[in-house]
């Protein structure tokens, strides 16, 4: 289309054109915005008549003061305030709807009338924009004010986190207002005097959603408020902060307005002009008020200041806001006319976030501490604390990794047992309430999209979302993607496709490319908003096809940041050492070692305790180079090594670990544990040949000796004193051990195969993970059970249909993020439904004990529905379930019984007793007449001596409070 010059003959400027019109007008000339309203309507000295008319006569409530009602009831009045700032030069008219939502409206009780005003203040504007036959464009913006609530703060200081408005009723208030603008006219919209950025997110929300709806052009200005020499907003946000957190709505330009004079928001002009990839509109007011509420700066005045910004270069659009008269916007067209605008910046490829406070990520800039304690599923003592809705407490969490230097504080509330999307609410509620919280940029961590999407209305800066994938494939991603983008969030992509995880260099690089060019060619994403999560998994599990995971991740990140321009890294931390729970110097050796690699090759970020990070040169040099080769796969025996000194460090002891043979001399059962324990092969099939000669049956060897040694493995697994490799040792060398007997197991049955039950075995539909699965699954087979593994993403009906298909004895499912529970839930009620009768098995890292007696088990109760603690404990689940008649009863009989204890302790947790007032208590006292009580004689006087039995006293005590945690 060509674009008209400034000498058309028609002054018709239709809603699809104008954003084109009016861009290419800004590239030429400073453009030129009106002034007051409320100032010019008050100079018609109306009154309560005035605003009534016949329309609103018998209103019950005063509407004096209520200007945007004259678009209804005083037409011609609004029409010469427009008139006067069009012969005053004015090339764009706001309408009269400042306050014309529904929310703004309420104190009038005119709430009703909210879109009718719209429309007909857009009407009026339109109507007089058109008349202006003198050779230029004329452009009507709709006015979308703030409404008089605030998002981000409470109105009550005794309740922080309490809001009088939510996002939801925001933005259903603004669409009203805006498809009312739309229909009267409006070319474009002005969202303006922005005390709260929650509330102009929430606008923008508005316009995109009419805009999407209505398949048409609808620009924006959007302009903040700087409400005093603080530099910031009244909701806290610097301008720099503001600026990073409205620019997803790619506007036509951004600027500030109201609260101060030209002279006192010179610095912030500034500081915006210099960092705004947009054009720069500035209407501020006439001056400071005088103590009598009225503006005293001249016309002459004010166009100076301004004159001041044009030639520093600060300035697309300008115009005037309180006090303003069209003499003001007279003389600043005079003053500007012959002043070219400013020349806008293409944007760069800079990660820009913001809480109160920006945060910009550059090439230049160091790595992005993003910090982990504020994640349910990541500290046990943040998890405790949400679950107890001790938010006090848990709020000094966030308040110490900012103090440790977490530039980002991640904020995850996945847990079974736990209203994700409320707490997520009320924690961030009163995070806004801290400053020196607020301060820092969120990020929302969730698996599920509803607490992620409940987080983003509450964050009024631009947050981080952790995360989006393709694993439910590309419509799924591109509809997640888009609502991000509507709400004005940095994406964590992680790579998933519908495939799966990647694990490898190649599929990482495959997924991480793909997801680039559909984020930024089809959904609209710009480049540096995007942070891609290659996926740290554990490294040293002692799984062969792990050991160069790590190395994946590193050269994953530096193919990324090479081929994909403006893409920013990012990953869990803690991920890469889960092999070494229980051992913190070792996992915080691990830690450091992989972040100097992963960040030399260019991680932006990652998920860390900002507060236990080590310092590559301080590491002990014999334990960092056992370190490195295990980050770097640059041995085959790194895991073994570094189990070493591992065990070293935990005693304290040297870490030159001398063979001790002693161990030999104790008995075969006692050699067949340590053998275990240890994951030592070179003497277990000769023990286990000599166990077996002693025992009656091979099988008694199975369930003697080597399981006895599998249970001390979960204990000191359970206990943090044994590591996940050395479990996976252990299974080694239970498998060999059960190979040897095999045979001769067989030889006894007359069997060429002795399975003890076939398991289905799945991690669940929506979830990927399945290191936890892979573990069981060895030692189940170790322990001579057939497994069938169907994978991860597995939906219920493959899980079921497989299950009865083989004529499966049981059915044990996986997952790790918090989705999984809810799937698994679902897995159990269709097995009832179905009227399956078999034992269902539920682990993984986010389930529990609790959630399976509460959610799991009521909705299975066929068959035992049993949790399943770690990969050493499923053995002993697996064969109290498969063995004889007798044996489930009895298990399954207590594990309900168990449960049913869990589900009442739970509920009564959850139940929250009313208490009286102590006046009111004592109102309710009992009446006792002490004066006329005669005590009865005890039957024996003196001192009485009582020796009970010990059983005479168990009976009556209450050993629940040792059990409880």
């Amino acid at each position: 289309m060509s674009v008209p010059s400034e000498n058309v003959s028609s002054t018709k400027v239709p809603g699809p054109s104008a954003l084109q019109l009016l861009t290419d007008l800004m590239k030429r000339r400073i453009v030129i915005l009106d002034g007051a309203y409320g100032t010019a309507l008050q100079g018609y000295g109306l009154v309560e008549s005035d605003y009534r008319s016949q329309i609103l006569s018998e209103h019950p409530t005063p509407l004096l003061g209520n200007h945007d009602l004259l678009c209804i009831t005083k037409p011609e009045v609004v029409q010469a305030v427009h008139r006067s700032y069009l012969e005053a030069g004015a090339d764009i008219i706001s309408t009269n709807t400042f306050s014309g939502t529904s929310i703004a409206q309420t104190d009038f009780g005119t709430q009703a009338l909210a879109r009718e005003i719209n429309v007909a203040g857009a009407r009026i504007a339109r109507q007089v924009a058109d008349e202006f036959n003198d050779g230029k464009p004329r452009f009507v913006a709709g006015s979308v004010g703030p409404t008089n609530r605030t998002a981000s703060l409470s109105p009550d200081v005794n309740r922080p986190g309490f809001r009088n408005i939510t996002f939801d009723e925001l933005v259903n208030s603004y669409i009203e207002a805006i498809e009312g603008l739309v229909e009267g006219g409006a070319d474009l919209l002005m969202i303006e005097t922005i005390f709260d950025t929650l509330n102009a997110k929430a606008a923008i929300y508005a316009a995109l959603d009419v805009r999407q709806a209505q398949g048409i052009d609808l620009p924006m200005i959007i302009s903040g408020t700087i409400t005093d020499a603080s530099g910031r907003t009244l909701s806290g946000q610097t301008c720099e902060a503001f600026l990073y957190s409205i620019q997803h709505a790619q506007p036509l330009a951004v600027g500030l307005n109201c609260a101060l004079g030209a002279q006192q928001l010179r610095p912030y002009v500034n500081d915006l002009a210099t960092r705004c990839s947009f054009p720069v509109s500035v209407h501020p007011n006439a001056g400071l008020p005088n103590a009598f509420g009225e503006y005293d700066e001249t016309p002459e005045q004010m166009a100076d200041i301004v004159t001041q910004f044009a030639q520093a270069g600060w300035i697309n659009v300008i115009g005037g806001c309180c006090g303003t008269t069209p003499d003001h916007i007279r003389a600043i067209v005079k003053a500007v006319e012959k002043l070219p605008p400013r020349q806008v910046p293409k944007r760069t490829n800079q990660l820009t976030l913001a809480g109160l406070e920006p945060l910009k990520v550059d090439d230049e800039s160091l790595f992005v501490n993003v910090g982990e304690r504020t994640n349910v599923t990541g500290s046990a003592r943040f998890a405790r604390l949400i679950r107890e809705n001790n938010f006090d407490e848990a709020l000094k969490v966030a308040r110490q990794q900012v103090e440790s230097g977490a530039q980002i504080i991640d904020i995850n509330m996945d847990e079974g047992m736990l209203d994700g999307e409320a707490a997520m609410v009320e924690f961030l509620n009163l995070i806004a309430s801290e400053p020196d919280i607020s301060r820092v940029p969120i990020m929302l961590d969730s698996s599920k999209w509803s607490i992620i999407e409940a987080g983003l209305k509450i964050v009024q800066g631009k947050a981080i979302v952790n995360s989006i994938s393709m694993k439910e494939g590309e419509v799924a991603f591109i509809e997640n993607a888009q609502k991000c983008l509507k709400y004005g969030a940095a994406v964590i992509v992680m790579a998933f496709d519908e495939k799966g995880q990647a694990d490898t260099y190649q599929r990482k690089i495959e997924i991480c490319e793909r997801s680039y060019r559909i984020l930024t060619e089809q959904v609209g994403f710009h480049p540096s908003d995007i942070i891609f999560d290659a996926n740290i998994f554990a490294i040293g599990t002692g799984i062969d096809e792990h050991n160069n995971y790590a190395v994946d991740f590193i050269q994953a990140v530096s193919w990324i940041q090479q081929n994909l321009p403006g893409a920013s890294t990012s990953g869990g931390l803690s991920n890469v050492s889960f092999a070494f729970r229980g051992n913190n110097p070792v996992r915080e050796a691990i830690h450091t070692v992989f972040l100097y690699h992963a960040v030399q090759a260019g991680l932006t970020m990652g998920i860390v305790n900002a507060g236990q990070l080590g310092i590559y040169a301080d590491i002990a040099e014999n334990l960092r180079e056992r370190v490195e080769d295990l980050v770097l796969n640059r041995r085959d025996d790194a895991t073994e090594r570094l189990l070493e000194v591992a065990q070293a460090f935990t005693s304290n002891a040297s870490s030159s670990v001398t063979q001790d043979m002693s161990w030999r001399e104790g008995n075969v059962h006692s050699r067949l544990s340590h053998a275990l324990v240890k994951g030592v092969t070179d003497f277990i099939v000769d023990d286990t040949e000599e166990a077996r000669l002693q025992a009656e049956r091979p099988l008694d060897v199975i369930e003697g000796p080597l399981m006895d040694g599998m249970s001390v493995v979960g204990d000191l697994f359970g206990s943090g004193k044994m590591f996940l490799p050395q479990v996976v040792k252990s299974a080694r060398v239970m498998k060999q051990a059960v190979a040897h007997l095999l045979p001769f197991i067989d030889e006894e049955k007359g069997l060429h195969s002795n399975s003890k039950g076939k398991i289905v075995m799945a991690t669940v539909k929506g979830d990927v993970h399945d290191i936890g699965k892979n573990i069981v699954g060895v030692v189940l087979q170790c322990n001579n059970y057939e497994i069938i593994d169907l994978g991860v993403m597995v939906p219920v009906e493959k899980i079921l249909a497989t299950a009865l298909e083989e004529q499966a004895s049981a059915i044990g499912l996986s997952g790790l993020i918090t989705p999984s529970l809810d799937e698994m839930v679902n897995v159990a009620s269709e097995m009832q439904r179905l009227d399956m009768n078999i034992p269902l098995l539920i682990g993984g890292a986010t389930t529990s004990k609790a959630h399976t007696a509460v959610k799991i088990e009521p909705a299975y109760q066929n068959a035992a529905t049993v949790y399943v603690t770690d990969a050493s404990r499923a053995v002993n689940t697996a064969s109290s379930l498969l063995s004889d008649d007798k044996s489930y009863a009895e298990f399954a009989a207590n594990t309900r019984a168990e449960y049913e204890k869990v589900r009442v302790r739970v509920e009564a947790r959850r139940s929250k007793q009313a208490f009286l007032k102590l006046v009111d208590a004592r109102s309710n006292s009992v009446p006792l007449n002490w004066k006329n009580y005669q005590p009865p004689k005890p039957l024996n006087t003196g001192i009485q001596t009582v020796t009970p039995k010990l059983a005479e006293l168990l009976p009556f005590i209450d050993w629940s409070p040792f059990f409880m945690t």
